[in-house]
């Protein structure tokens, strides 16, 4: 089955009650089960998916902000104590192997004494971290490739576009970037982050952050109509919005996004949300 799981559609990193999850999607691709990004939560939503955690695969990390990267380690480990034999490969970019070798000292003592005690096979021998930037990401039985986009003060932060029986582009975090049009030509499905004006200053209300978080907000994501235009641009099947910023505000609703695209494109737009399934 090709499918699409979104695991955590929340921009940034804080969590609140009854809210959404950060950054997480789960691609099961001709028989390839991908994982793009690690917010936290993903570990206990793609078992809700209905994945067996001895099968992960591939796991893409876009950026380095923690909504994406938090729970890489801990997933991966979990898989582990769930009887993962591996072999485990993660693509990210520059500065992940480095959050790795950090994640394994923190758990030297508990890695040794499974290992030990269990009979596990060494957890260092088992999961391989490559580092990517722009261009040909893998080429076996799925083609992947990057596009780096503007997500300041970040340098590396990556779109990526995965092509099989089905082609599934996700735009990374990123500001409006037309070259991300090209990109993703021809898309069967676009997962493109997503900015509601609006819901900003409730934003900076509830966080008391005040202008350095405006800024970085308007200066690094893409408005919702400015996504129909990518979409419209790049001449896909489905637009997905994913990333939501805001994500958990009572007052903005699916229509509230999809009025802000359809000012842009006519195309099939939905609003992603935790748990949602797209057949491919």
């Amino acid at each position: 089955m090709n499918r699409i799981v979104f695991l955590g559609t929340k921009g940034g990193p804080a969590i609140r009650a009854g809210g959404a999850m950060p950054t997480s999607s789960l691609l099961e691709l001709d028989g390839r089960r991908v994982v793009v990004d690690c917010g936290i939560g993903v570990t206990k939503a793609l078992v809700e998916a209905g994945m067996d955690l001895k099968a992960l695969d591939l796991i893409f990390i876009t950026h380095l902000h923690s909504d994406h990267i938090l729970e890489l380690g801990p997933l991966i480990h979990t898989a582990w104590t769930t009887g993962m034999q591996g072999p485990v490969r993660v693509f990210g970019p520059k500065g992940t192997e480095a959050y790795w070798q950090g994640f394994m000292a923190s758990m030297a003592y508990d890695n040794a004494i499974r290992v030990a005690d269990e009979g596990r096979r060494p957890l260092e021998e088992i999961v391989s971290i490559s580092t990517y930037d722009e261009g040909v990401v893998l080429s076996d039985t799925l083609a992947v490739s990057a596009l780096r986009v503007p997500h300041p003060p970040l340098e590396d932060c990556f779109a990526l576009r995965f092509e099989g029986s089905k082609t599934v582009t996700f735009s990374g975090d990123t500001a409006y970037f037309p070259p991300l049009a090209a990109f993703a030509q021809g898309s069967d499905v676009l997962v493109h982050e997503a900015l509601l004006p609006e819901g900003v200053e409730l934003i900076i209300q509830r966080t008391g952050l005040g202008d350095r978080l405006r800024d970085h907000l308007y200066n690094s994501h893409t408005k919702a109509a400015d996504v129909g235009r990518i979409a419209g641009a790049a001449g896909v099947g489905r637009l997905v919005l994913n990333h939501l910023v805001p994500a958990d505000d009572a007052s903005i609703g699916p229509q509230d996004w999809l009025a802000q695209v359809a000012l842009t494109w006519n195309g099939k737009a939905e609003v992603g949300s935790d748990g949602m399934e797209i057949l491919l």
